[in-house]
């Protein structure tokens, strides 16, 4: 029996051993058919604990803020070893909170699936049940930081005036000033987890990736965000996966601009908000 195949046979032991070693899941709400347009944020979090009908794990967070998941919200979940990946489909039981030594905090009980289905290495992002549509991010290397203060405080007001006028932002009017900078590459959002962002950039781009440390990011999470939102992230690690893509683990740097830090996590829980209620309503 081929080794995938048995993997797939055998996908408790697989993820009880990610259990075992502290390791974690990627989940993203399943909006389904009915938001084509809306991208999809992964989430990549801690398996606190599992039973025979259950997977407790980490609720999802950024910056040291946690988001709500509502009961029964359907998500799509993403079980990683090595370079394979599986999908499964679950549902968000309750909410609880789980006791450590080093404190108590919010975590999700979620329905342990029924079956898991591998994905293809070329289509890493898309199942039989399930197709998770990554955000784009522009990047660029920051050559000085100052200068990208004043662009992160005109994005926000952009955002927020747009916000109150029920309005969204079009691809025509994408042009913005920018901070000091190297040339542009692009990359997708891979997952955010609580101190930064995963990128996935396309081998063609591994040179940029590899020439700095400190990086401007464009994230467009539009309509639920009415434009592309703006960040600074610094590298922390990279590797080459099967396809010689490049993984890039980013964290967070609001050291120069802190007030950035709440518009992005109010923005992220608009996100998060707002495709629960349109699930809701369909």
């Amino acid at each position: 029996m081929p080794a995938n195949r048995s993997r797939t046979d055998r996908w408790r032991q697989s993820l009880q051993k990610i259990y075992e070693r502290g390791g974690g899941l990627e989940f993203a709400i399943n909006r389904g058919d009915d938001q084509d347009q809306v991208k999809d944020l992964v989430w990549r979090v801690r398996v606190l604990d599992l039973s025979d009908d259950e997977i407790l794990i980490e609720q999802p967070g950024a910056m040291g803020q946690s988001f709500n998941i509502n009961d029964g919200v359907e998500l799509v979940g993403i079980m990683s070893v090595g370079q394979n990946k599986w999908m499964f489909n679950t549902k968000v039981l309750a909410t609880t909170l789980n006791q450590t030594r080093s404190g108590t905090f919010p975590a999700l009980r979620l329905a342990m699936p029924e079956k898991v289905v591998r994905c293809m290495r070329r289509n890493a992002d898309r199942t039989s049940i399930a197709h998770i549509h990554l955000p784009l991010a522009e990047c660029w290397k920051l050559l000085d930081p100052m200068s990208a203060v004043p662009v992160e405080v005109a994005n926000r007001v952009h955002i927020e005036e747009l916000i109150s006028k029920g309005q969204t932002a079009q691809p025509i009017d994408d042009q913005m000033a920018l901070p000091s900078v190297g040339p542009k590459f692009e990359a997708r959002l891979a997952n955010l987890g609580g101190g930064g962002i995963g990128l996935v950039v396309p081998k063609e781009s591994r040179t940029d990736i590899d020439s700095g440390k400190t990086f401007w990011i464009r994230l467009d999470l539009r309509p639920s965000i009415p434009a592309p939102i703006v960040l600074t992230a610094k590298l922390v690690h990279s590797h080459i996966d099967s396809e010689q893509n490049t993984y890039a683990g980013m964290a967070f740097d609001f050291g120069i601009n802190n007030q950035h830090k709440d518009f992005i996590i109010k923005q992220i829980a608009r996100y998060i908000n707002s495709v629960q209620e349109f699930k809701k309503a369909a």
